[in-house]
């Protein structure tokens, strides 16, 4: 169930892809226990939905979300939709426990690393966190990213972007539930 939290709305409503818009290869998401599980060919859902069609400027994004072994995923913060590929623009935000990649759950992927992963087949909480430029990233409750990119260089969008969940590949498998976002004004 769904916690309430105040200023904080859902964005996915546990049981439909309302709101969301599914790139190429859709088939790799489904919905089960009120969580998105990703699994399957490399995928993302874009979320879209809502007053500016889904774009956030400066917000707090909460999320729980359990990786299976050898699973790879992520959380994309200020980008936008696009039919195939990798996100273009915005920060992902890396869940990975197990999986090869060194690169570890919570982590600005490519940009602030983390190295040491936490627990496969349990919920984590997420708290995702764009203000004034600034990147933040909590998993747990343990600080992992607290980011402002040099001048000229942020990969945050100017007016806003949307946040898009990946599903990484077959062998891979995440599940993302309890999304909520609070906008900073």
């Amino acid at each position: 169930m769904a916690e309430v939290e105040e200023g904080f709305v859902p964005i996915f409503d546990g049981k439909t892809f309302e709101g969301w818009k599914l790139s190429d290869g859709a088939e790799a998401f489904k919905i089960e226990d009120g969580a998105i599980v990703a699994n399957g060919n490399p995928a993302h859902a874009f979320y879209v939905g809502g007053e500016n069609e889904g774009k956030f400027k400066d917000f707090e994004f909460r999320l729980e979300v359990m990786t299976k072994p050898s699973a790879n995923g992520g959380v994309y913060i200020h980008t936008e939709f696009q039919q195939s590929g990798w996100p273009g623009k915005g920060y992902e935000v890396q869940v990975n426990n197990t999986q090869s990649d060194w690169r570890k759950t919570g982590g600005l992927y490519g940009v602030v690393d983390n190295k040491e992963p936490f627990k496969d087949n349990e919920w984590m909480k997420y708290i995702i966190r764009v203000e004034k430029g600034v990147v933040k990233v909590a998993v747990n409750g343990k600080v992992l990213v607290d980011y402002k990119a040099e001048e000229g260089k942020s990969r945050l969008q100017e007016g806003g972007g949307v946040i898009a969940l990946q599903a990484h590949d077959p062998g891979s498998t995440v599940y993302y539930r309890n999304l909520r976002v609070r906008e900073i004004k």
